[in-house]
């Protein structure tokens, strides 16, 4: 497996075959340089703000002076990728309001942009001076030892070669001894460039860019919960607009060829012409039903002008099986919550009707508690499941999880049954009660 960070990479057999070793110097390295210029800006930045202190000019200066971290703290997280493959998250939210003012207030009111200017003044004062050190001296030392003989064959004539100005060798088996140790020390000091750049990664990750995953995953979820109800919104709009098209529109010229083929009928004299006229006139008349019962499947125009409890009422009365309905609301709920659970009781009095073998079934419910609870019974013979095909009530469940709503089904054997939808929601229109039997 590919490391993704430096930590990774040292506890694997092939790090010094890598080039995790090099990246590591390098992101060291960079951090000397980096803070070696931070440094010296902030010299010259705070010199000139205390010299321009008592005057106007120095309020922007000031200004520039506790933003001068958010620079720093980028190009920290961009370098943060030499050693740790992990995306460095942005801690700044978007100002509310576009400009210049409402960037300085949003910045300035972020306690990231007070840790990444703490963070720069640890990097110019403390942490770039042991990068430069930890370098320096991981690499000096046993780059040194390694070119003795190669110092003794050039500088030293073949008779000696002085390694780090502290001892002189002044024999070749003794030269290359010391390369060999020079090797076993860089592969020893490569390793300790892992781990102080590991060391290096996670401090600058706790103080401007925690990796904060559960915060990653928040937001995430919240993001995929918005776009859920955006869509489920969409959805149930282009429900209402079929149907809408389909009652102004085919509805209307279905009517009218109807209307036409009836007075074409009653003109024609009798024979084989007005035979095929009146079956003309009573397939367009089942054309005209079967779509009056589409269009009220899509999406019922009482649901849209009257709300769930007349929705309901209405399915009752066409139910084939009687069906007593006691709802404790008349006020408006989201569109999409009065949409799933209209057609959840829709889809149970058509099972009531068509399975069950019921007598009598029951449509209850109200509002409470921040949550629409429906119960559907019937005294049927039970056994209904919400596994398997042919019952539709696999697909309601799925409906009412898209809300984050849930559907539960009792049906032993023998019955009764009851159903029980809960969705999560708001009220719209202020709530009455209302009851009807059937």
């Amino acid at each position: 497996m590919r490391s993704r960070h430096v930590w990774q990479a040292l506890s694997g057999p092939g790090y010094l075959r890598s080039s995790w070793p090099w990246r590591s110097a390098a992101y060291l390295a960079g951090g000397a340089l980096a803070g070696a210029v931070v440094l010296v800006a902030l010299v010259v930045l705070t010199a000139v703000v205390g010299a321009l202190a008592v005057a106007l000019v120095g309020l922007p200066l000031l200004l520039l002076l506790g933003l001068c971290g958010l620079p720093v703290a980028r190009l920290e997280r961009r370098r943060l990728g030499l050693v740790d493959a992990y995306p460095a998250r942005d801690p700044h939210h978007e100002p509310a309001e576009r400009g210049l003012w409402p960037w300085i207030r949003t910045r300035y009111r972020e306690q990231a942009t007070w840790r990444e200017l703490g963070y720069t003044v640890l990097l110019a004062v403390v942490l770039w001076p042991l990068d430069a050190l930890a370098v320096g001296l991981a690499l000096s030392v046993p780059l040194a030892l390694v070119a003795t003989p190669v110092l003794m064959a050039t500088v030293g004539d073949g008779r000696e070669a002085s390694v780090l100005k502290a001892w002189t060798i002044t024999s070749w088996p003794l030269a290359f001894g010391v390369a060999v140790l020079g090797v076993i020390l860089l592969g020893v000091a490569l390793y300790l460039l892992g781990l102080l750049a590991g060391a290096r990664a996670e401090l600058t990750r706790l103080l401007i860019a925690p990796k904060d995953p559960d915060g990653d995953l928040g937001s995430r979820v919240a993001e995929l919960t918005s776009s859920r109800v955006r869509l489920v919104d969409a959805f149930e709009a282009e429900r209402r607009r079929i149907e809408r098209d389909l009652h102004d529109g085919a509805q209307q010229r279905l009517v009218a060829l109807t209307m036409t083929l009836g007075l074409a009928r009653l003109d024609a004299p009798p024979g084989p012409l007005a035979d095929q006229l009146t079956k003309a006139h009573e397939e367009a008349g089942k054309a005209l039903a079967e779509l009056r019962e589409l269009i009220h499947g899509i999406h019922p125009k009482v649901l849209a002008d009257y709300g769930l409890p007349a929705a309901v009422a209405d399915a009752a009365d066409r139910s084939a099986t009687p069906v007593d309905v006691d709802l404790d609301l008349e006020g408006r709920l989201p569109e999409a919550v009065e949409a799933a659970a209209y057609f959840v009781v829709c889809e149970a009095l058509a099972n009531v009707a068509k399975h069950s073998g019921a007598t009598r079934a029951q449509v209850t419910g109200g509002h409470r508690g921040g949550r629409l609870r429906l119960e559907i019974r019937d005294n049927g013979r039970g056994g209904a499941t919400t596994h398997g095909g042919g019952t539709g009530l696999t697909g309601l469940a799925d409906r009412v999880s898209v809300l984050d709503g849930r559907l539960s089904l009792s049906s032993p054997t023998g019955g009764p049954t009851l159903l029980c939808v809960e969705i999560p929601c708001e009220w719209t229109e202020r709530p009455t009660r209302t009851e009807r039997s059937g």
